[in-house]
């Protein structure tokens, strides 16, 4: 049912920073605004909002104030990054099975220079929580260092093959004047030698912490065609919550380095017309760098323990095997929880992104992994 009935028709985001004078709810407005833009659609028209649970700014504020009409579908989806292509599915389950016509997803975000989560200390831990962080695992880049060091043990993955992903990704945001990092290259040095934020993983296997807002918008395939750019067809959508899984402190599954990727591949893979092997381009969440190999396995590109050596040999970059987050992902353009990665596959398609592939007509679209998560393939 779902499969190319919707399709993106407008994306827009604010400026990236550190820091940003304006307020989350003022830069949800502006990118929701621009997305509307984008497509040539009024903000009368629309009727169906999706977002994240951690969002700041709920959808009666926005709704409000972009002067949307009557909303007929609201829907959030949870656990912070890996909720991002989630929004989009299910503006794509609702536009399709006709409970809204025009809807708009999107993320604001204020981590640059607002508070770190993990530092409220009034809040009841979640369970996990309380065997970890007790014990010194306080942050996400802790949580990841685990996972990191375990699949570094199990299948000899390097710091050089984390590198590899760093390296893609700022290549193509020296490429991007929109990205945090335009016009800062990274070398191997300069990798090497950084600060350990939490071992093994450096400076530059964190992601970017950025002040920014991003949206896009969603219509049936129809109305799709009379919009102002080409259509993205939104070829298949999935989300993915693991047996006994534990978010982002998976150690004591029987095989931790199997995550939520795993779960959500195989049913986007099933509800598709192609397979990993037709994928042009990938936009792959990058929170930190281990996620990526970890995500190429998950979703089939390469065989369990091969996601650190596909990353050899340029294998990420234009021109090769499997080229990924081409505006330069959370690691390089700006971190606003994986909405940038889902903008960026929509220009790969429309052939007008900053690093553009020849021809790209596929993309994956993925969510955070290491915690419930989602996924989208879009077509042109």
């Amino acid at each position: 049912m779902l499969k190319d009935a919707t399709a993106i028709v407008g994306i827009g985001q604010t400026p990236f920073a550190k820091h940003l004078p304006e307020t989350e709810k003022t830069l949800a407005c502006r990118a929701v605004l621009a997305a509307l833009d984008d497509a040539g659609i009024a903000p009368s028209e629309v009727d169906a909002f999706a977002s994240y649970t951690m969002e700041e700014t709920d959808e009666v504020e926005l709704a409000k104030a972009i002067g949307a009409g009557d909303v007929t579908f609201f829907s959030q989806a949870g656990y912070g990054g890996g909720g991002s292509c989630a929004t989009v599915g299910h503006l794509a389950a609702a536009v399709a099975t006709g409970q809204a016509s025009v809807g708009v997803a999107w993320r604001s975000r204020k981590r640059g220079s607002g508070p770190r989560p993990w530092k409220n200390t009034a809040v009841q831990l979640p369970t996990p929580g309380q065997w970890t962080r007790p014990f010194g695992l306080l942050r996400p880049a802790d949580e990841i260092g685990m996972l990191a060091r375990r699949y570094m043990h199990e299948y000899g993955a390097t710091r050089d093959h984390f590198f590899n992903v760093a390296l893609a990704c700022r290549n193509r945001a020296n490429q991007n004047p929109a990205a945090i990092m335009y016009e800062r290259p990274l070398t191997r040095e300069m990798y090497m030698t950084s600060r350990w934020i939490s071992e093994p993983l450096c400076l530059f296997d964190n992601c970017l912490e950025t002040d920014g807002a991003l949206a896009c918008v969603v219509v049936s395939a129809e109305r799709a065609r009379d919009c102002r750019h080409r259509p993205v067809y939104v070829h298949a959508a999935a989300q993915g919550l693991p047996a006994q899984h534990h978010g982002m402190v998976n150690y004591w599954n029987d095989d931790p380095l199997s995550g939520p990727a795993w779960t959500a591949a195989r049913h986007l893979w099933k509800r598709a017309d192609f397979g990993p092997a037709d994928v042009d381009v990938a936009q792959i969440y990058d929170a930190f760098t281990p996620l990526v190999p970890l995500s190429l396995e998950g979703y089939g590109f390469c065989g369990r323990g091969e996601g650190a050596a596909f990353t050899e040999g340029g294998a990420l970059e234009i021109g090769g095997r499997l080229p990924l987050n081409t505006g330069g992902g959370g690691l390089s353009e700006a971190y606003v929880h994986g909405f940038n990665l889902i903008n960026e596959g929509v220009k790969q398609l429309r052939g007008s992104s900053t690093a553009q592939v020849p021809d790209a007509a596929t993309c994956l679209v993925t969510a955070g992994e290491g915690v419930p998560t989602s996924a989208i393939l879009l077509r042109s």
